[in-house]
């Protein structure tokens, strides 16, 4: 049975769908209602496109990658029905629950509409599989990356989207020390406690000119360099490489139009991150003929001090102003969930890596 990406990935999009569907996790409470109370409610009279196309829309990936799992796995065509009724019995269950919550409106029409989006992803892969496209991407799998790279194409996929959320710098992820201490002042309340959790705040400073370049050339660097963990013919890593700067350049600039509005969508394109994408981009093109086992040790050394210089600067009041205006949810809805794929993403890629240079390890 062949392992296939699209069951991790499949997973954190379920956890994406639960943080969604049950945001902002308080004030929970029994309502005198049974849970499935919205299944014989009559129909609202009230609604819109967007919302029906929203509800399609988000389900469709889940059964989408269910069935493409299955698929790959070798389970057989009538694993689409089963799929089906997952997808269904996910939504009921999410409806279910936000009787529980004052703040949520469960719909009847909503949970008609997420199991459609299910039925038509699980039907879009069963398409594709059938006329060979799911094939395709096999082959075409096993031609550009070795063999255990589930992990690595898990992590590469999720990057773009990580840079969605605002970041300190461009491409920098990771920044969680100075919220977690705010999170700590907040939730602490014993003097004592508070002082050792906060050990005189650190005394954080605003990034030099040359530290950010760094900051930023090593953002682009690693997921490069992942790739070129799992990547090794040099043509195909250059390739790689292109891919990773245009999909980077983009989604940072989709970020920063949701932020402050599209005519701002090119503001961090500054002298400083031209010249730090630049550094990145010639130094990987260096670095295409390095065995992937190098390439890991650097993946490994870049992390440690591209971690260490972005949760040693303050946060910037342009970036706070981008995180006011995501947390109050002024362009997309995610309630914080894409923030902490942008916290997590290195420190996953840094365990993803130690598993690499263990399994080479025993290769050797």
């Amino acid at each position: 049975m062949r392992k296939s990406s699209a069951w991790p990935l499949s997973w954190i999009y379920v956890v994406l769908i639960i943080y969604a569907s049950l945001y902002p996790f308080t004030d929970w409470r029994t309502q005198g209602l049974d849970p499935w109370f919205f299944i014989f409610r009559p129909l609202p009279r009230y609604w819109s496109w967007f919302d029906v196309l929203t509800n399609i829309a988000g389900y469709m990936p889940i059964g989408f990658l269910w069935v493409l799992g299955c698929l790959r796995g070798g389970s057989g065509k009538h694993f689409v029905l089963y799929v089906v009724i997952l997808v269904a019995l996910l939504s009921g269950f999410m409806e279910a629950l936000q009787t529980y919550l004052p703040s949520r409106r469960p719909s009847n029409l909503d949970w008609i509409l997420n199991s459609l989006g299910g039925f038509m992803g699980a039907f879009v892969a069963l398409v594709l599989e059938r006329r060979g496209l799911i094939n395709r991407w096999t082959q075409f799998k096993s031609h550009w990356f070795i063999k255990e790279s589930r992990g690595g194409i898990v992590l590469l996929a999720l990057w773009p989207l990580c840079l969605l959320f605002p970041a300190p710098v461009p491409f920098g992820l990771g920044q969680i020390l100075e919220r977690l201490q705010q999170s700590l002042s907040s939730w602490i309340n014993v003097p004592a406690l508070t002082k050792w959790s906060m050990p005189g705040q650190m005394n954080m400073q605003p990034l030099e000119p040359g530290f950010e370049i760094l900051c930023v050339s090593l953002g682009l660097f690693i997921p490069c360099a992942l790739g070129f963990c799992i990547i090794k013919q040099r043509p195909k890593r250059m390739i790689f490489l292109v891919f990773v700067f245009l999909s980077g350049t983009l989604f940072t600039a989709l970020s920063s139009a949701m932020s402050f509005g599209p005519e701002h969508g090119w503001v961090w394109l500054t002298w400083p991150t031209k010249a730090a994408m630049l550094l990145a981009f010639f130094t990987m093109s260096a670095l295409v003929v390095c065995p992937s086992k190098i390439c890991a040790a650097l993946v490994l050394v870049a992390l440690g001090v591209y971690l260490s210089l972005l949760n040693q600067a303050p946060l910037n009041p342009y970036f706070a102003q981008a995180l006011s205006l995501w947390e109050e949810g002024r362009f997309i809805r995610f309630h914080g969930l894409i923030q902490w794929m942008g916290w997590i993403w290195p420190y996953a890629v840094m365990l993803y890596v130690f598993e690499i240079i263990w399994s080479l390890d025993l290769k050797n």
